[in-house]
């Protein structure tokens, strides 16, 4: 193996991803497809039991939904961005909305790239690999 091959295999598995979702089957998908890549996967269901986590785990990627109740995606990413610790975490937004208004209004919040949903696989690891 290539020196560059052991250090993106030594990246990878020592990755880890934080997916923030309200649905129980997008977050167990995600975290499937993730852990078999070989990251490690914290999840959360809303952004305030999410903040917790993020700082027990201090992950190196978010994935966040944008509809969640009590907190959604662009409150919990501006949390996330407020803190002086989390500030360059990358945060990428999940949502089934996909209009110019919802990437706009996630970037005002300080994410970094939108994924529509149903994501694919590629998708997700190319945010990854793009990003940590």
């Amino acid at each position: 193996m290539s020196d560059n091959t052991q250090t993106a295999q030594a990246a990878k598995s020592s990755a880890k991803v934080m997916v923030i979702d309200d649905s129980n089957t997008i977050r167990m998908t995600a975290e499937t497809i993730l852990k078999k890549e070989g990251y490690e996967v914290f999840t959360a269901t809303n952004g305030f039991e999410a903040m917790s986590v993020i700082t027990d785990t201090r992950p190196d990627i978010i994935f966040v939904d944008i509809m969640m109740p009590r907190l959604d995606g662009y409150q919990t990413c501006k949390l996330i961005k407020n803190n002086s610790y989390f500030r360059n975490t990358p945060v990428i937004m999940l949502s089934s909305k996909d209009s110019l208004f919802d990437r706009a209004r996630g970037r005002v919040a300080g994410s970094e790239q939108h994924i529509n949903k149903p994501f694919t696989k590629s998708e997700l690891l190319e945010a990854i690999h793009r990003y940590v």
